[in-house]
């Protein structure tokens, strides 16, 4: 957001900036969706519905993760003002001052916040860079405690892209079922995986860890529809129930027609949805490509989601001592906005997000290289 506000400030000076921090596709939103939030506007569908969404898009989204082998029901799903309202509930209804959530880092700056603001402790367990920052199951279950409430995992991760494999998830869902825990997956990256690989959900341990699985996902990303605002979890009817006893008094229910939209996308897939993760394939190879060539700099291949998380500490000087610093710099100097890693817990790095324009990156990736030839020069 800092990043934001400062790219908006420069663009009022009349700056040119290259904008790479943004988690944003820049596809838009599908045409089945605007044109059924439209028509639902016409039809008049702007009143309250029941407070855990309406029941076409519960039962729709009931039906989505059947396929992976869940038995949830519509009475299973509560649907929210985004992702990040379905976290901020499940943290306000199941923690309490003295519990602990363990969280893998980097993590998306939300999950740690939010936990503090419930008042609870976070247990940040730091996956290894040199294995892609994938996040594996035994630094979490080694971290565990008495305390442990829950294990808050994002897969695809935000920054890093990387992933949880299906034998990681089940060994720590079996770890937080042996203490009463929650494992929460955050899951809004799902249709953003590379390389041949296919996205291991916790909707397929539903069965067998019924009471201990919750799914947290969302429209913003897969469908381009970030404006839209609608996120949902799934899990057990007592999770469902004490989620939406905290939605009652924080946002009601999620907007009448923009559900409807919602609704469209899962009775029929668009075609945009399959297009956007494809542009991403492209462009993630193109960042890779263009990273390689800047000396110094060392960028794991993200295994999803649409970040690259590159290691620039060999670039850190006096001047420009941390990434915060790093991403000032860039944004001054060659007008190229990243966010610092120092915001996901992981100094030395910065995110790059590829959900942009190809000219937005590739501009922007060549000024990076431009300006640290630039410094290279001058100190030698």
């Amino acid at each position: 957001m800092a990043v934001s506000r400062r790219v908006a400030e420069l663009r009022r000076e009349g700056v040119e900036v290259f904008d790479l921090g943004a988690g944003e596709p820049d596809f838009p939103s599908p045409e089945t969706a605007v044109r059924a939030a439209k028509r639902a506007l016409d039809e008049g569908r702007t009143k309250y519905t029941v407070l855990e969404g309406t029941p076409e898009l519960r039962a729709g989204l009931a039906a989505r993760y059947g396929k992976e082998g869940a038995p949830w029901s519509a009475a299973n799903v509560l649907v929210t003002v985004g992702a990040k309202a379905a976290l901020y509930e499940l943290a306000k209804a199941f923690l309490s001052p003295g519990d602990e959530v363990v969280v893998p880092t980097p993590a998306w700056v939300s999950i740690p916040a939010q936990v503090r603001l419930a008042g609870a402790a976070v247990v940040t367990v730091p996956m290894a860079a040199a294995d892609g920052f994938a996040i594996r199951a035994q630094p979490l279950i080694d971290a565990m405690s008495q305390r442990t409430r829950a294990v808050v995992v994002n897969s695809p991760c935000n920054p890093t892209g990387a992933v949880a494999g299906v034998l990681d998830l089940e060994r720590v869902a079996r770890a937080c079922a042996e203490r009463g825990a929650l494992l929460i997956s955050d899951e809004t990256y799902e249709r953003f995986i590379y390389d041949g690989q296919r996205h291991a959900s916790v909707a397929s341990l539903a069965a067998r860890y019924p009471e201990t699985v919750v799914l947290v996902g969302s429209f913003s990303k897969t469908y381009a529809m970030t404006g839209w605002r609608l996120g949902y979890l799934l899990g057990a009817p007592s999770v469902i129930a004490a989620a939406a006893a905290v939605q009652s008094h924080v946002t009601s229910n999620a907007t009448s027609f923009a559900m409807a939209g919602a609704e469209a996308v899962l009775e029929q897939e668009p075609p945009e949805a399959a297009a956007l993760v494809a542009a991403c394939a492209r462009r993630r190879a193109l960042v890779l490509a263009e990273l390689d060539r800047i000396p110094g700099v060392v960028c794991p291949p993200p295994a999803g989601a649409f970040y690259a998380f590159p290691d620039v500490s060999a670039w850190f000087d006096e001047r420009c001592p941390d990434s915060a610093a790093f991403c000032r710099r860039l944004l001054d100097e060659a007008g190229v906005a990243t966010t610092p890693g120092s915001a996901f817990g992981c100094e030395g790095h910065i995110r790059l997000s590829y959900a942009c324009s190809d000219r937005m990156l590739t501009t922007g990736l060549e000024r990076m290289a431009e300006l640290l030839g630039a410094r290279r020069r001058r100190a030698g």
